[in-house]
């Protein structure tokens, strides 16, 4: 029986871990920005500066 109260207290203690790092990713700022990391993906670098530096490779 004290296995199951003690285990009880590790898990609340968990939960308020779990929800402290939840709170402090809110008020830092973690989510703000949901919606551009997915579109930053079909973004162009901008390696055309280093391409043209490079001479072509010719085929034989």
């Amino acid at each position: 029986m004290t296995v199951i109260f003690i285990l009880i207290g590790c898990s609340l203690v968990l939960a308020l871990v779990f929800l402290g790092a939840f709170f402090w990713s809110i008020k830092s700022g973690q989510n703000d920005d949901l919606v551009t990391p997915g579109y930053r993906v079909l973004f162009e670098d901008d390696n055309k500066e280093q391409q043209a530096e490079q001479p072509e490779p010719t085929v034989q």
